[in-house]
This record gives structure tokens, sequence and C-alpha cells, in this order.
């Protein structure tokens, strides 16, 4: 590995908040003698590619710069190579930096974090969940909340978030249970009804929403938290608690561990770490430390 480092930058994340992070993140490593190059790229596979090569040159390191979204994109030119992660968190949600106890908005901070790992030989291990050649790093989703997600991303107006909370009313409005297949480990298919079915490597997605909240990136299993039948006013009562972890207490949710997870479901989407994957049935592997990751 060389001693340059590459910041991998999203200039739109946290409604453009990357861009001075990746300058100050820049400055502070610089000042601790590290090279800094960037990767910006002009779309998503663009990016990548741009990644995967510094990554294949030998960068020492390869630090993400903006939400969950970055570091899903970064975790699959660095995972399984060797090459150490670095977050420097400037994105909306940002559950992966604070489920390893990053630091979030503080760039300088996070780079200092990384500047100190990489001097003392440091990181930390963490898991990764892979489906195919595709890694994640947070939560995949698959039910109610990916629909809000479909159908969201479907409309052009309103603009931000907005449209998504109406898409949330508007599923809510069509709320129907989903009759899953699931597969845990080595064990036999059960039939679920259910509403969704998360599978968490960390505990929370969507910005803090703590659907997994039993979820360690160190253990090797994954948490599936799975949403049962239920009406619209007992999911209403139940959603709220998600962003405390208490909805797992309720009788309608259950929660399985596992290493290898399949999931079946007609005409249903999965996302994993805010991105979409493609139509289900999935398989969902949890990689024991996939990629070491610098400050944690």
């Amino acid at each position: 590995m060389t001693s340059t480092l590459t910041l991998f930058v999203n200039p739109t994340a946290g409604r453009g908040r990357a861009v001075p992070a990746a300058r100050a993140a820049a400055t502070a490593l610089r000042a601790r003698g590290r090279t800094v190059a960037t990767v910006v790229g002009s779309g998503p596979a663009d990016a990548l590619a741009a990644a995967r090569r510094a990554v294949a040159g030998g960068t020492g390191a390869l630090v993400a710069v903006g939400g969950d979204g970055m570091v899903h994109l970064a975790a699959q030119a660095v995972a399984g190579t060797g090459t150490p992660l670095g977050v420097v968190a400037a994105g909306t949600g940002n559950d992966f930096a604070r489920a390893l106890g990053l630091p979030v908005r503080a760039p300088t901070a996070a780079a200092e974090r990384v500047a100190d790992a990489l001097d003392t030989g440091g990181g930390r291990p963490v898991d990764l969940g892979r489906i195919g050649d595709r890694w994640f790093a947070t939560v995949l989703a698959c039910g109610f909340d990916s629909r809000v997600n479909d159908r969201g991303n479907r409309m052009r107006l309103p603009a931000g978030r907005l449209k998504y909370d109406l898409a949330m009313l508007a599923e809510l409005a069509a709320l129907r249970p989903l009759d899953y297949k699931i597969t845990l480990g080595d064990g036999s298919p059960a039939e679920v009804s259910g509403i969704l079915v998360a599978v968490g490597n960390t505990a929370s997605y969507g910005g803090g929403m703590r659907m997994c909240p039993g979820a360690d990136p160190h253990d090797g299993l994954f948490d599936v938290t799975v949403v049962g039948a239920c009406t619209r006013a007992t999911l209403l009562r139940v959603f709220p608690r998600v962003y405390r972890g208490t909805h797992v207490g309720h009788p309608v949710v259950t929660v399985h561990r596992a290493a290898r997870v399949e999931i079946m479901a007609p005409a249903t989407t999965a996302y994993a770490d805010g991105e979409p994957l493609g139509a289900l049935p999935v398989t969902a592997e949890c990689v024991r430390g996939a990629v070491r990751v610098l400050g944690v």
C-alpha cells in the first residue's frame, strides 16, 4: 500500500455538506503528514470504478465522505481487499457511523480518527452483509418501508423528504400484509404473513430508525426483525417506537438471529443502506470482519 489516502466524495450528500467536509478532512489529514487524493466521479458507476482503481493501485485507505449511500458504494470497492475504510460522516442519516461510534458531521474529528488509526495500525474488523457480489453495511429492508421508497422514488414532486412522507401516507392507505417465505441459516423455510422484514448488520437505518436494535456488526450474525400482519392502527402505534428500539417488545414483532437469510415475497423490492437492490428473492450472508474500519 502507498501512503496516499483517497477521499471518496459524494458532493450531493447532506444537501451539499460533503464538499466542505471533504475540504476540512483533507486539511486535517495533510496536517498529519498524509498525502490526499480525491475521487468524485460523474455518477455512482463512474465513482465506483475510480475508487476500485485507487484500491487496486494500493491506496493506503479509502475514506468515504458522505452518508450511508457513500459507505455502501465504498464497501463495494474495499470489502475483502485488505484496504481499510475511513468514514467522514456528512450525509443525512449516517447510521453506519453512529453504529460504530464515529464522529458525525465533524469532519476534522473524523479525519483525526483516521490518521490516529493509520499511525498506530489500528481500526477494527467490521462485518458486512453480502448478496451475491453486492455488499451492504447497515440494514436490508423489504416490505412496507421498501414500498415507501419505491413510491417516493417514482414521485417527481414535491422535492426532498416531503415526498417520502406523502409516499408513506399513500402506502398506509394501501397497507396489506405480504406472504413471505423466510429461511434462516440451514433451517427450513417458514411462511410468514407480515408487513416488513429487516435484516440488520447494524441497528438502524433511515436516519435513526432502530429497526434491529440488538444488531452488532462484530458478531458474525444478522438480527432479523419481522413485523407481522397487523392493522394500520397497530402499525401507527408500533412505528414511533422504532426510534427507541422498543418496538421489538410488541407481540406483532419477532426477532431472529442468523448468519444467512433467504427472503422471498411477491412483487417486493429489496433495499440495503437505502439503495435499491432489485426484486426479491434475495439471500444475504453476514461476512465476519469483511472490512477494517479506521477510527473504531
